[in-house]
């Protein structure tokens, strides 16, 4: 089951969106420099339809877009997620932050609009960094991945 520890409205982590995120706990990757350590125990509230409709309708048109930030230790049950999210609640983009390298076969790429991927690693830096190995990717019709990673890079 997965579980949340918490949620914010963000403005960075999904350009031109006001993204409700998830903070998905019990997080498998353990990134040596991780900036959110404390989502590694799996604790918190369960994270399910009950209490994605309670977040969503708290904020209503507000937001534009949902991410789930984490979930990698069960990305069919983010996928599941997802797939009710986009039946639910159309109107919605749908983001997943991962921690991994590759997207995980589970992950039907018809449920998302946007999969971030790559682990953190200090030597190259965040998304905000031209040398991060992390890309964010939109994705396009026919399920094809655009690399959106250089709409974090400032202009010089």
């Amino acid at each position: 089951m997965l579980r949340f520890h918490n949620y914010d409205i963000v403005f960075q982590e999904i350009p031109d969106e006001v993204t409700l995120a998830v903070n998905i706990t019990g997080c498998p990757n353990r990134c040596p420099e991780c900036h959110s350590k404390f989502l590694w125990a799996d604790t918190g509230e369960p994270l399910n339809e009950e209490s994605l409709s309670v977040l969503i309708g708290e904020y209503g048109s507000a937001i534009t877009c949902l991410s789930f930030m984490g979930g990698d230790q069960e990305p069919q049950e983010v996928n599941r997620l997802a797939a009710w999210l986009r039946q639910e609640h159309p109107r919605l983009k749908i983001g997943w932050y991962s921690g991994r390298q590759d997207r995980d076969e589970a992950i039907g790429l018809q449920n998302f609009d946007f999969i971030k991927l790559g682990p953190y690693e200090a030597e190259h830096g965040s998304l905000k960094e031209r040398t991060t190995n992390q890309r964010l990717y939109r994705v396009e019709a026919g399920g094809r991945l655009e690399d959106i990673t250089s709409r974090f890079w400032k202009k010089h």
